[in-house]
């Protein structure tokens, strides 16, 4: 049985977190311009900003979960061709750069929490993520963001192996190529998220 969408999304338990949506990733010029190019075909960043102001005005957590590389590599992942590729990248997510701010359509509201990462996949391992989303009494996330190659789809596993439910609008994330990530969506993300549009949750908000 399908669960409601208003009732599985109720502010009173439901966070909505972004993953990397930042501008060295989804804007110009990006780390990974192929994803950046995904994420404008698709509205990402547009409509991670309507979700975002929504979430606001219905009092829902938003949680920025941005990636950052020191100058000094020091505790970053060198283990995978993904970390490897970004480091040569001529767009680098160094700490206080505008790389790894959010995008100003987005911004980061003083309720805000923004949670930078050294080093991962995603945003569920090695952070203060779990134990931020537990004090808040959220058991709900709306996971939004990239790249559902790797980073979105290690979100919600990490997410739903924790106990969350989790909750994916499929017009606020993107993979490269976008006919691969929409497969992905379809092929294994949904077994394991609820998943919806931007205007569903923002009617569910409102």
């Amino acid at each position: 049985m399908a669960l409601d969408l208003t009732t599985l999304v109720a502010p009173t338990h439901t966070a909505l977190v972004l993953q990397e949506v930042q501008n060295g990733v989804v804007g110009t010029p990006s780390a990974l311009p192929a994803l950046a190019d995904s994420c404008r075909s698709v509205g990402l960043v547009p409509n991670c900003a309507l979700l975002a102001k929504q979430a606001r005005i219905a009092g829902i957590p938003v949680i920025h979960c941005t990636a950052e590389t020191r100058e000094d590599l020091r505790g970053a992942n060198r283990n995978a061709r993904l970390f490897m590729g970004v480091l040569k990248a001529p767009v680098r997510l160094l700490p206080g750069s505008s790389a790894v701010e959010v995008p100003e359509e987005i911004g980061v509201d003083p309720s805000d929490i923004v949670l930078p990462r050294y080093h991962g996949l995603g945003p569920m391992t090695g952070t203060q993520l779990d134990s931020i989303l537990r004090n808040l009494g959220v058991t709900t996330i709306v996971g939004v963001g990239v790249s559902l190659n790797i980073g979105m789809t290690d979100f919600a596993f990490s997410a739903v192996n924790r106990g969350y439910q989790f909750v994916m609008p499929r017009d606020a994330v993107a993979g490269v190529p976008r006919e691969y990530g929409e497969s992905v969506i379809e092929n294994s993300l949904a077994f394991v998220a609820t998943l919806t549009t931007t205007e569903d949750l923002l009617n569910a908000w409102t």
